[in-house]
C-alpha cells in the first residue's frame, strides 16, 4: 500500500525553514552584513504586511499575464506533441528546433518582443508561451511514446481508429507526464511574466520590484520576492488537486495496495 506522508515528514521542512530564518536574524542582529544590503525576517515581514495590499494589485496582472500565456501554451504544446507522435517526419525535423529555442535566454528575448508589440500584455504573454510550451509538449511526447504497444495493437484489433486509441488509451496513459511538464511550466511562467514586466509596462510584480529597488526599499523587494514564490506554490498545490481529480486511478491508495493485500 501506498505509504501515507506522516506529521514528521511534513515538520522536518518546516523546521529546516525555522532555522533558516533564525540564521537569517541572527545574521542581521549581529550586523556580520549591513541591513541596507541584507534586511531581517522581521523587517521583511513587515513591509509585506504594510505593501500586500499593493502587491496583490500587481499580483492581479502578473496573474492573468500568466494564466492567458499558460492557456495558450498548454493549446501549443498539446497540438505540437500530437503532430509529433502522428508524423515521425515532422518530430525529426522540429524537436532539434524546440531544443535550440529553449537555449535563448529570456531575458534576451523580452526586449525584442517589447520592440515588436510595445509595452501591452501582448509581449508578455507571448514570452509566457514560448517558455511554457516546452515542457508540456516534452511530457505529452514522452507520455505518448511510452504506450504499451501490446494496448495499442489490441485496441486496432477490435477495429478503434487513430482518433479513438488517442481519445481512450494515449491521452490519458499521458497524463501522469503531463502534469508533471505543467507544473514545470507554471514556475516558469512566472518567472516569464515578472521579468518580461521588468523591461516595460505599468503594472504587475515586475513593475512593482523595478520601483521598490529603485528606491533601495530591499526589504519591500524581498517581499515580493515572497509573494512570487508563494503564487507558484499556490499554483502548483492547485495543479496536484487537479491532477488527483483527474487521474484518481494512480492516487488510489487501494491501487497500488491490491498487490500486496493478496499476498
Amino acid at each position: 500500500m501506498k505509504r501515507r506522508p506522516s506529521i514528521t515528514d511534513k515538520l522536518i521542512p518546516l523546521a529546516a525553514l525555522l532555522i533558516l530564518i533564525l540564521v537569517w536574524e541572527l545574521i542581521c542582529l549581529l550586523g556580520i552584513v549591513p541591513g541596507y544590503m541584507l534586511p531581517s525576517p522581521v523587517r521583511v515581514g513587515a513591509a509585506f504586511i504594510s505593501e500586500f495590499p499593493l502587491m496583490m494589485s500587481h499580483a492581479w496582472v502578473t496573474l492573468c499575464e500568466t494564466a492567458a500565456g499558460l492557456f495558450l501554451g498548454i493549446i501549443l504544446g498539446f497540438i505540437t506533441a500530437a503532430v509529433m507522435d502522428t508524423f515521425g517526419t515532422v518530430k525529426r525535423a522540429l524537436y532539434p528546433i524546440l531544443v535550440l529555442s529553449q537555449t535563448i535566454p529570456t531575458v534576451a528575448l523580452a526586449p525584442l518582443l517589447i520592440l515588436w508589440f510595445s509595452y501591452g500584455m501582448a509581449p508578455k504573454v507571448i514570452l509566457i508561451v514560448l517558455t511554457s510550451f516546452f515542457p508540456i509538449a516534452v511530457g505529452l511526447m514522452d507520455g505518448f511514446a511510452g504506450i504499451d504497444p501490446d494496448q495499442i495493437n489490441l485496441m486496432r484489433a477490435m477495429k478503434a481508429g487513430k482518433l479513438q486509441i488517442f481519445i481512450h488509451l494515449k491521452f490519458p496513459g499521458a497524463l501522469p507526464e503531463f502534469f508533471s511538464g505543467l507544473k514545470i511550466a507554471v514556475s516558469y511562467s512566472v518567472v516569464s511574466a515578472v521579468v518580461s514586466e521588468w523591461l516595460g509596462g505599468t503594472s504587475g510584480l515586475g513593475v512593482y520590484m523595478i520601483r521598490v529597488k529603485k528606491s533601495y526599499s530591499y526589504d519591500k523587494m524581498f517581499a515580493v520576492i515572497i509573494l512570487v514564490s508563494a503564487v507558484s506554490l499556490m499554483l502548483i498545490a492547485l495543479l496536484n488537486i487537479i491532477s488527483r481529480k483527474a487521474m484518481p486511478w494512480k492516487h488510489c491508495g487501494s491501487y497500488n495496495g491490491g498487490e500486496g493485500e493478496s499476498k
